[in-house]
């Protein structure tokens, strides 16, 4: 460890993919890259690595994740070839109705008012150490006890990111007390020790992750919920454990990609934007030409609308044949281009301006003859959130998602440990994080752990925070379809799903020539910053097949850092 905490110090920026590895790892954080490196470089599998990592990203990024939220993995296990899915995704406790303790109006992260939840990090770091992990468990945390008891240094990224939660993370006195302790955020370049979590961390590493299960913590979460008026119990915190899930498996090509299986929505979402593009002829378009826009923003839509699919499968039926099917997607492209405009729509869209007569709100941040200003992009339904992504020696391949999304108590902290709760509704067909209160049941999120295979081996692993849900699709069209370097498929601009006026809004950086060519096709444009952090931070590791090499890839957008052993 350097005793200089500048030298952690990492901003958005241009990134150096690390090349000819034999080991690799990429996360949000130069602290979490630095202790899973130690890990690795100790004898350690990527299962020990992903839980050394995870518990020193909550103590080190409390600003995106939390030791209270929310994990899923996808593990490929090399000694066997078989492909693992984690979901621990705490439970809304049974028997009670949504506790929502923020009202509404307090900034983004309250738009839509979270509800409590009983916390899944803790319970699923504890399944994989039990499953697959060589080291001691106390071992493993001690990188996290030690950056909760010295802090760490405030970056830019992370003040910006505690202003745009400032509202909602400091409605209760207990978020002032550990966010601003001095009676304000601490400055860019302050040193950030979080009060209180270095005593429930050093619980952990002493007692093991019961400790915040049904151990002391886990009483006084009870207590604080308790005393706020939700009659939550100790039995409710082990009532929803975590599940291994079958993956979803979808042929593509020359390969098979493997997503998040439901309840999780991502793959649905992917399978179908990918199916559609594919008979849209993607491979015969340019990267980052109308024609690729155009279809990627159609196809983004269609797989936006299937989503609603994705559900418990102890709950409901699950159609996971159906939404894969080929010639279902066949269909859809059909329809798509089937409904091409005729003629040059560029007219329309010079006289016709924003489009918000067209019912979509969004739209109307385009500017007049949707030429191609800012447009708001945020979500309303905000979940910070960390990938991590790591190959150990023995070519076992971790993607790792650790959240504040899904984390216990709306606003409260506990000994040290802050939490954001869970922004899922309850029933309804087209959110992206939904819920039925059923006991036991597990909720639909959008998360983006992704391995793609081929010829049953692991060749890219990806996943990233922010808008994943319409992000994966295109890094994985730009690495698969138009067979861009892994870091250029991950630099490459980003967008969102077509709006129901029409409008695509995308990073920044469109070729002359090309808003002009999508205004013909009746397309308005919307920019987004050129590097939007919205748009996530992928960490991607790609597997070299001519050197059997590994590259790892850090994302632009965020303060992310690759490294790895080197071959």
């Amino acid at each position: 460890m350097s005793s200089n905490p500048s030298d952690y110090i990492r901003n958005p920026g241009p990134k150096t993919p690390v090349t000819g590895l034999k080991a690799a790892v990429t996360t949000d954080s130069a602290i979490v890259t630095e202790t899973i490196m130690k890990v690795l470089n100790s004898g350690g599998n990527a299962a020990d690595a992903v839980i050394a990592g995870a518990m020193v990203q909550a103590a080190a990024e409390p600003f995106m994740t939390n030791h209270a939220g929310l994990i899923t993995m996808l593990y490929y296990e090399a000694k066997t070839g078989k492909v693992h899915q984690l979901d621990s995704l705490g439970g809304h406790p049974s028997g009670l109705p949504p506790f929502k303790p923020v009202p509404p109006g307090l900034g983004s992260y309250a738009t839509s008012p979270p509800s409590a939840i009983i916390p899944g990090f803790m319970p699923g770091l504890k399944e994989i150490h039990r499953k697959f992990a060589t080291k001691d468990w106390a071992d493993l945390c001690a990188d996290a006890v030690h950056w909760a008891e010295k802090g760490h240094e405030v970056s830019t990224f992370e003040y910006g990111v505690n202003i745009f939660g400032e509202k909602f993370i400091t409605y209760f006195p207990e978020g002032r007390d550990f966010y601003q302790p001095n009676g304000y955020f601490p400055n860019v370049g302050d040193i950030f020790t979080p009060p209180g979590m270095a005593d429930t961390l050093r619980g952990v590493r002493d007692n093991g992750p019961d400790y915040m299960i049904t151990g002391p913590w886990a009483e006084k979460f009870v207590a604080k919920g308790n005393a706020l008026g939700w009659k939550v119990r100790l039995d409710h915190m082990t009532e929803t454990p975590p599940r291994w899930v079958e993956p979803l498996r979808f042929a593509y090509n020359e390969y098979e990609v493997l997503f998040l299986g439901p309840p999780q929505a991502q793959g649905f979402f992917s399978s179908v934007a990918l199916g559609v593009l594919k008979h849209l002829g993607i491979r015969n378009m340019a990267p980052g030409s109308a024609e690729h826009i155009w279809a990627m923003g159609h196809a983004l839509r269609q797989g936006q609308r299937h989503w609603e699919y994705a559900r418990d499968d102890q709950v409901y039926g699950v159609p996971r044949a159906e939404v894969l099917d080929d010639d279902y997607h066949k269909h859809l492209a059909k329809l798509i281009r089937g409904s091409r405009p005729k003629v040059d729509m560029t007219d329309h869209i010079r006289l016709a301006g924003d489009g918000t007569g067209a019912g979509d709100m969004m739209s109307a941040f385009a500017g007049p003859s949707g030429k191609p200003r800012l447009v708001n992009h945020e979500e309303k339904q905000p979940s910070g959130s960390c990938e991590i992504a790591v190959v150990d020696a023995e070519g076992n391949w971790c993607q790792f998602m650790d959240t504040l999304q899904g984390s216990g108590i709306p606003g409260q902290v506990v000994g040290g440990i802050p939490m954001v709760g869970s922004h899922a509704t309850f029933g309804a067909l087209q959110s992206p994080m939904d819920t039925v209160l059923i006991k036991g049941a597990k909720a639909r999120c959008i998360i983006g752990n992704t391995l793609v295979l081929k010829d049953g081996k692991p060749v890219f692993s990806a996943g990233s925070p922010g808008n994943i849900h319409c992000t994966l699709p295109q890094v994985l069209a730009y690495l698969l379809d138009f067979k861009l370097d892994p870091y250029a498929a991950v630099d490459a601009p980003r967008m969102l799903p077509m709006s129901e006026a029409q409008l695509v809004a995308i990073e920044d950086r469109l070729a002359p020539g090309v808003v002009e060519d999508l205004h013909k096709l009746g397309v308005r444009v919307g920019a987004l910053s050129g590097y939007d952090y919205h748009m996530g931070s992928f960490s991607v590791i790609a597997h070299d097949e001519a050197s059997e090499t590994l590259t790892a890839v850090a994302d632009p957008r965020r303060c992310a850092v690759a490294d790895g052993i080197a071959a």
